[in-house]
Parts: structure tokens; C-alpha cells; sequence
């Protein structure tokens, strides 16, 4: 018995310090399914950096802000061992917070979607140090952040120290956004952090234990289990799907008296829930909420909330009306933190939601800094505002015209560098510029095209208006992320043999290729085991399929092999004894 524990304890520890041993994980469900789950964690085995300095040369000190999707996944992809990574963040983990209302119902416990950022970090070959505080303030000038413990208790909550940066990367993500409502902050649930779904969690059963109370008027009970969500973005409908899944197959079980008074209803200020998802699939949302008995109130924007009531105002016909509650969760968008407010001011860029970048992800009007993620936003500049600049580069002979064969020649790197250009030509079928003066002037000799620069600013006039801002997802940041790190990977190399577009205004090519987003699709899970998925190449699918498919790809991007073992065996479980409802 003895030998096998030792086995047992060696084999462990084995696959705790090499991950990758892991190789390949096959669950197999008590339904006779399969779940796959392809891991993509690359771990290293060489040993830590632990000095600063580099055959005597100075580690650059790279500090990011932040352990959600944009900061881990640099973290995950820096591979050059000549930085000094300062890591600063109040939360000492990574979060998979698409399982976030999971979480919620007890469908997935807490600690199974989350990894310690140390241990995300302590194999790789580059020297990465953890710091758990707050950045309360970032000075450009001076290169440095400003950081307050947050452990607080017994230990001295004034210890604040500074960190010096050589290069700054910034992905502290956004909060809950309020639109200013009285009565918000006081009186709702956010579902951003594990708190809020610990915290929503608590309050769920809360309001079916008071609500099975003696003392109790049927009215009291139905104002205790009302359940109200604000907002009908991904994130709402699939809490409201939750909730619903929780409520019909287990709480009603535990709380028979209370079975039919339970009401759910979702506050939506547009005309459709999904609004960002094809038209078929929010057809299919609705109807699918409408049978299962939510409440969907379309155009519906919430003006107050008090401590019983929140009260509505009907956009079409401006009728404010109130409906009583138990439990609100507000999930409408992110608003901007104030240490960012405070850092746009710094920048000179005011009056805007979020940080603005360039194209590589550097924040406007500085030169070390970057900011991924939900905290920003990329400012892709106009093809109107080079126009002159452009027409000069293709007018290679400078003959005060451009012909189709310089156009072509300059097309490529025209559309490297200004993506929108590319967009343009691929919707409206476009491949050369007779196509596009076709679309301008009607049919035209390909032979006769010599264009001046006025003639060239009308050809190209639509085509900045394909320009659209990514959304705040985890898959843009994860990918933000990725790429930065690519860049700080090959930097040094880069800076002798550039490899970006060319340079419209100056000489020479960018160091970098632009950062380029691309879709890998979206989920939208509806509850009662359906869900519904739109991938690329305009493919949608919803039913108990797509559930199947959602389950393997959220299980394959979990963060680590611990996660994905502690995930899958949730999803196990409740199959088999259904979600806990205890207080704990």
C-alpha cells in the first residue's frame, strides 16, 4: 500500500512540474459522449531567469498592468529572456470569465476557472516578478506607475511604492458601465469578476430561502423571486438562460412551494436582444425565452433603481413604468476605470470612452506605452488623411497621374496598412482600380485610366467608411495580447530589418506589421442544453449540437490542464446530482 502511494505521489508531482506530459485529455460523459480538449499551454522546463542584467547589459523592465485576458496572454506568449517583467495587478490570478455565468448557478464552481498567475509564469525562461497591488496612477513623463497594497487588514495599508518602466503595457481591463442611473451602484449586481458571481450567487438563494419563510404574503414572495436583468448582450442572455436552467431543474425541486412564482425578466433598451449576432439566431433567442417563460421587455431603458423597484421608461412611447424585484444584475456595457481617466487627461486625450492606439497597440502621443484589451481602442487612420501621401508613392515616374499599373503595384501595401482598404474591395467585389472608378463613374477603358490626384480622392472617398472598432471581447484581447508579445519577441530584430508596410508619410517600412483581428466566431448559450454558435464564413448553427461544440472549445481554451480537468468535472457532476444550492 505504502509503494503505491509513493508511485502515486511521484507520478503527481511529475505531472504538476511538466504540464506538458498532459499531452492530450479524453473525458468520457456518463452519456457516452466524448469531450475533447487539445491543450495549448507551451511550458518550458529551463530554469528562471533570476538577475536583471544580460552579459552585463541592463534588462529593458517591461511592467504590465493587469492579469485578465490581454495581460496573461502576453504573458504567456513573451519568450525573450532579455526583459525584466514587473506584473501589477490586484488580482493574483487569471480568470476565464466567459464561464463567469457558470459560476453563477453553480454550475461551475469558482475555483475551477481561475489559475494563480504565478504558476502561469514560474516555468517560463524570462524573469517575470508578481506584484499583488492596485496602480493608482501612471505617470508618462517621468516612465514610472504608482501602486497601493491591497491585502489591507492588519498589515499597513500606506505602503505604497513607485516602479520605474522602460515599457509600459496596460490591461487593466474596464468596469461595469452605469450611464450615470441613480440608484446603480447602490442596488444591483455586475457580473465582471468572480466576486460579482459569488456574490449573485449567494443573493439567488438568498431570495428562495426568504421567500419560503412562513411569515410571508404570496405578493411579498413574488417581489422577493423576481430576478431582473438589465441588458441583452451575450453576457445577460446567457445569465438569464442560467438562471432560468437553475431555477426549473433544481431549485424548484428544493422550494416546491414557491415553484410558480418565480418570474424572470429581461430589460433591453434596443429592439432585439443579440443585437451583434445574425438576425437567426436572435429570432431564435427570443423565441426560445418566450416559450421557456422570461419576460422580454424590448426598448426598455431604466431611469432609477431603488431599493425594491426599478423603474422604466418605454422608449417609443416615453411612459415610465416600475417593476418590483428581489435581485437585479446590471450587465450594459464597460465604463472606463479612473486611473485610465486620470492617464487620458495626462495624454491630451479627452472626452473619449477609452484610450486611443495606433495600429500596433501604442497609445497615441506617447512612445513606450501600450494598451490592450477592454481599456482601449485602436484609432485606425483614415486612407483620406494620407491621400496626397499615397497618390505620391504610386506615382512612381511622378508624372502628376497614376495609371492602373502603378495602382497595382501600390495596392498590397495599401491595404497592409490601412485595412479598411482591403474590407472595401472584398465587399463591394472589387480587385483592381477600374473597378473601383467603375463604381464611381461607370464603365470606363482599362487602357484610357490616367488619374489625377482629385480624381483619385473620389475613387477612394467610401472607403474609410468600412471602418468599424473592435468589440470588448476576450477573444480581441487574448489576440492583442499575443501579438504585442510577438512584437516585444522580435523587437531587436525588427529595428534593423523592418517588416511592416511602407511608410506613406517618411521613408522606410514600420518595424511591425499592424495589428490584424481575426474572428474565430461566437456562442451564445440559451440554456435547456442548446446554444448557439456563429462562426466564419457566415455558418450558424443552435441546437444541442452547437452545446457539444461550445463545451470542447471553452474546455480547449481554459488556461491550464488543472482548470480543464476541475471544469469538465463540474459539467460531470451536475449532469449526475444537479447544481448546489447550500450556502457556503
Amino acid at each position: 500500500m505504502r509503494n503505491n502511494w509513493n508511485i502515486f505521489h511521484k507520478l503527481s508531482k511529475t505531472l504538476r512540474d511538466n504540464p506538458s506530459l498532459s499531452g492530450l485529455l479524453v473525458v468520457s460523459t456518463f452519456s457516452g459522449g466524448s469531450l475533447l480538449a487539445y491543450s495549448e499551454a507551451n511550458s518550458s522546463n529551463q530554469p528562471k531567469i533570476s538577475d536583471s542584467s544580460e552579459n552585463g547589459k541592463r534588462k529593458k523592465r517591461v511592467v504590465v498592468l493587469g492579469t485578465g485576458w490581454a495581460g496573461t496572454s502576453f504573458l504567456k506568449s513573451l519568450k525573450d529572456p532579455s526583459y525584466d517583467v514587473q506584473v501589477i495587478s490586484p488580482r493574483n490570478y487569471f480568470a476565464f470569465t466567459p464561464l463567469l455565468p457558470s459560476v453563477t448557478c453553480g454550475t461551475v464552481e469558482p475555483r475551477s476557472i481561475v489559475e494563480p498567475i504565478r504558476n502561469i509564469v514560474r516555468k517560463k525562461n524570462v524573469d517575470i516578478h508578481y506584484w499583488e497591488a492596485e496602480c493608482y496612477k501612471i505617470d508618462a513623463e517621468k516612465k514610472k506607475v504608482y501602486c497601493k497594497p491591497t491585502q489591507g487588514g492588519k498589515f499597513d495599508g500606506n505602503a505604497e511604492f513607485v516602479v520605474d518602466y522602460d515599457y509600459l503595457v496596460v490591461a487593466m481591463g474596464a468596469r461595469a458601465n452605469t450611464f450615470n442611473t441613480p440608484g446603480v451602484e447602490e442596488n444591483c449586481h455586475f457580473l465582471k469578476e468572480i466576486e460579482d458571481a459569488q456574490k449573485i450567487r449567494r443573493t439567488v438563494i438568498d431570495c428562495f430561502e426568504r421567500a419560503s419563510l412562513p411569515n410571508l404574503t404570496d405578493e411579498e414572495r413574488k417581489r422577493v423571486l423576481a430576478f431582473v436583468i438589465v441588458g441583452g448582450g451575450p453576457t445577460g442572455v446567457e445569465f438569464a438562460a442560467e438562471l432560468h436552467d437553475f431555477v426549473s431543474e433544481d431549485l424548484v425541486k428544493l422550494y416546491p412551494k414557491v415553484k410558480g412564482l418565480v418570474k424572470i425578466t429581461l430589460l433591453e433598451a434596443g429592439d432585439h436582444i443579440l443585437n451583434m449576432f445574425d438576425k437567426r439566431i436572435t429570432v431564435f433567442a427570443e423565441g426560445k425565452f418566450k416559450r421557456d417563460g422570461i419576460d422580454l421587455k424590448m426598448g426598455s431603458m431604466v431611469v432609477k433603481v431603488s431599493d425594491s423597484a426599478i423603474s422604466t421608461k418605454d422608449i417609443k412611447t416615453g411612459e415610465v413604468s416600475s417593476l418590483p424585484y428581489g435581485m437585479v444584475v446590471w450587465s450594459t456595457g464597460i465604463g472606463t476605470r479612473p486611473v485610465i481617466m486620470d492617464f487620458m487627461k495626462q495624454v491630451g486625450q479627452v472626452n473619449r470612452r477609452v484610450l486611443a492606439t495606433d495600429e500596433w497597440l501604442r497609445v497615441e502621443r506617447t512612445d513606450s506605452i501600450y494598451a490592450l484589451g477592454d481599456c482601449a481602442t485602436i484609432n485606425q487612420r483614415k486612407v483620406m488623411e494620407d491621400i496626397s501621401e499615397i497618390f505620391s508613392k504610386a506615382d512612381k515616374d511622378n508624372s502628376g497621374t497614376l495609371t492602373v499599373k502603378e495602382f497595382q503595384e501600390a495596392l498590397d501595401d495599401i491595404c497592409e496598412r490601412y485595412p479598411q482598404m482591403e474590407l472595401y474591395l472584398k465587399n463591394k467585389k472589387m480587385s483592381s482600380l477600374v473597378d473601383i472608378l467603375k463604381e464611381s463613374k461607370g464603365d470606363i477603358a482599362k487602357e484610357s485610366i490616367e488619374l489625377n490626384i482629385e480624381d483619385f480622392k473620389l475613387a477612394l472617398s467610401q472607403v474609410d467608411s468600412q471602418m468599424k472598432n473592435l468589440p470588448a471581447t476576450a477573444q480581441v484581447a487574448a489576440q492583442q495580447g499575443a501579438y504585442l508579445a510577438s512584437c516585444f519577441n522580435r523587437m531587436e530584430e525588427c529595428e534593423k530589418n523592418p517588416e511592416g508596410p511602407v511608410r506613406f508619410r517618411g521613408a522606410g517600412r514600420h518595424r511591425f506589421k499592424p495589428f490584424r483581428y481575426k474572428h474565430l466566431g461566437q456562442f451564445a448559450p440559451l440554456g435547456g442544453e442548446q446554444t448557439a454558435a456563429q462562426l466564419p464564413g457566415d455558418w450558424v448553427s443552435i441546437g444541442h449540437s452547437s452545446q457539444w461544440l461550445w463545451y470542447s472549445v471553452y474546455a480547449s481554451k481554459l488556461v491550464s490542464w488543472r482548470t480543464r480537468a476541475l471544469v469538465i468535472s463540474d459539467w460531470t457532476r451536475r449532469f449526475i446530482f444537479g447544481r448546489d444550492s447550500s450556502q457556503i
